[in-house]
This record gives C-alpha cells, structure tokens and sequence, in this order.
C-alpha cells in the first residue's frame, strides 16, 4: 500500500509548483504570492486589516509588512477606521485597481490550464472542491440569507437535482409542499447557507408556519463536504434560529433513500411521529421540543 503521507506530501508539492507559490514574480507580476494574496483579498472587498489578516492566515507582523510593501507601490492606502481608532482599513486606489484586474485575468486564464490538462474536468473539480472544503472546515460560515438569493438559489437546484437521482421515481419540486420564501425569513423562518471561501456547500431552512410548530427543510450539504459534520452544524444553526424566534416546537419530514438523513436526525433527538402533510414524497416524518 502507497503510504499515505507521502501522497499528501507529492500533492502538495505539486500545487506549490502548478501554481506558483515560490516565484518571486507571481504570474509575471513583480511581487510574490503574499503580497498578491493580499491584494486579491482587498479587491474582492475585504477592507478590515484584522479581517484580512484572519482570512488569510497571517501574523500581524507579515501582514504589516505586505500592506507596507503594497502602499510603497501606490496600490493601496491605509487609514484608520472612522468609528474605531484601533481598527484599520485599506482600500485598493486606481492604480491598485489595475493591478487587481490583472492579476483577475491571469489567475482565470491559469485556472483554465489546470482543467484544459484533464479529459474528466467535472470529476477534477469535484475533487477540487473536496480537497479545498476540508483544508477550510474551519473556516466554513453559516450565514443566513434570503431564500432567493443567488447562494440560496444554487443549494436549492443543486439539492433537486440529487433527490431525482436518488427517489425512485423521480422528484418534481412542483408536486412537492416548496416553502414560500416569506416563511423562510424573519421573523417567522429563516434560511441558512454554509459558504465556504465563496462557493455555496450546504443549507437548510426553518419554515414558519400558523399551526404550533415550524419546519426544517431543504438540508442539503454538498458531496464535496459530506462527512466535515455540515449537516449536523445545519441543524444546529435552524435550531438555534428557532429558539430565537421563541419557536417551541419542530417538524420535518424526509425519504427513507436518504438514509443519512434519518440517522442524522435521530442521533440529535429527534422523534418519528405519524404523517402531518399531503407532500406525496416523504415516508419518514420527525418532531422535535426545544
């Protein structure tokens, strides 16, 4: 058997090599990848230099010194916060803003040369979005939105989509008990999307409703960050919104294929009770007291 650890490792040298993690000139710009990383994270409109230096999983010493090396450029100025005197803030200026989009080319056109080297590029990126969603567990954020909002929008197709795969006959959301997105915000429901580093990987709804309970639906987590215990931070987080809006009583319902589901449920308290909806596709159905 090929050692585990070595793998690792022969992975890591290759994305250190592919990407250009050593050049002094990253992608052909005049300055290493720190200092790029930095000023990828301002363009995209990171401005807190204590938030900057959280995402990026820097000291206060290194970050001082990429702001520096940025702002003796002309890219970037720094200024103190107008509400917080401890606080900075950095914004990009014009010219900043050139180099930004640069490197934003640059950086598609080499992301475009990985996936041009494999014939299977969907099954690439998959593993892509694998490996990058347990090196950020940490950092995955759940974060509630409006049901409509693009992030929403792409869990909810994305999570369709499985259930056709996975029911035997099928799935058609029109036939299905949707949620109106009213009842899935404050202050009657909310909904919760798990990001992380930007791409949408999991989410779940509370449902409100004018019959002594709300309802969990749509928990979905991504393939790529299945087995992280998403689902069960989920969970928590539609809980946690429910005892906020002084929701007493919980409900959901699920199918018998999504064994993962039903073990999930059951291992966090909740309770198998008779069916309390006409939705023709659920056969498990579930209460929880809070």
């Amino acid at each position: 058997m090929l050692d585990p650890v070595a793998r690792v490792r022969r992975f890591n040298r290759a994305v250190t090599s592919a990407v250009g993690a050593l050049d002094t000139s990253f992608l052909g710009r005049g300055r290493p990848l720190g200092a790029a990383r930095v000023l990828n994270a301002i363009g995209h409109g990171r401005s807190d230099v204590a938030e900057i230096r959280d995402y990026l999983g820097l000291d206060s010493g290194l970050t001082s010194r990429l702001l520096r090396s940025l702002e003796d450029e002309g890219l970037v100025e720094t200024t103190v916060h107008e509400n917080d005197a401890r606080r900075r803030v950095v914004r990009l200026t014009r010219a900043g803003r050139r180099e930004f989009a640069a490197y934003e080319a640059l950086s598609n056109t080499q992301a475009d040369g990985f996936l041009d080297r494999h014939a299977q590029r969907e099954a690439l990126l998959a593993a892509m979005d694998l490996v990058a969603s347990a090196l950020t567990l940490d950092r995955i954020a759940l974060n509630e939105m409006d049901p409509r909002s693009d992030e929403a929008r792409y869990c909810l197709g994305e999570y369709y989509a499985e259930l056709g795969r996975r029911f035997k006959q099928g799935f058609d959301v029109s036939l299905s008990r949707d949620p109106d997105a009213k009842d899935m915000r404050r202050p009657r429901g909310t909904f919760v999307v798990a990001i992380s580093d930007t791409l949408p990987i999991g989410c779940v709804g509370l449902k409100g409703t004018d019959h002594g309970y709300a309802e969990i639906k749509r928990l979905w987590v991504a393939p790529a960050a299945r087995g992280l215990r998403l689902g069960r931070r989920l969970m928590d987080a539609a809980e946690n919104a429910a005892r906020e809006l002084g929701i007493a009583l919980l409900r959901l319902d699920t199918n018998s294929a999504l064994a993962e589901a039903g073990q999930l449920y059951r291992r966090s308290g909740w309770s198998e009770i008779p069916r309390f909806n006409d939705d023709p596709y659920p056969d498990l159905f579930f209460e929880k007291r809070l």
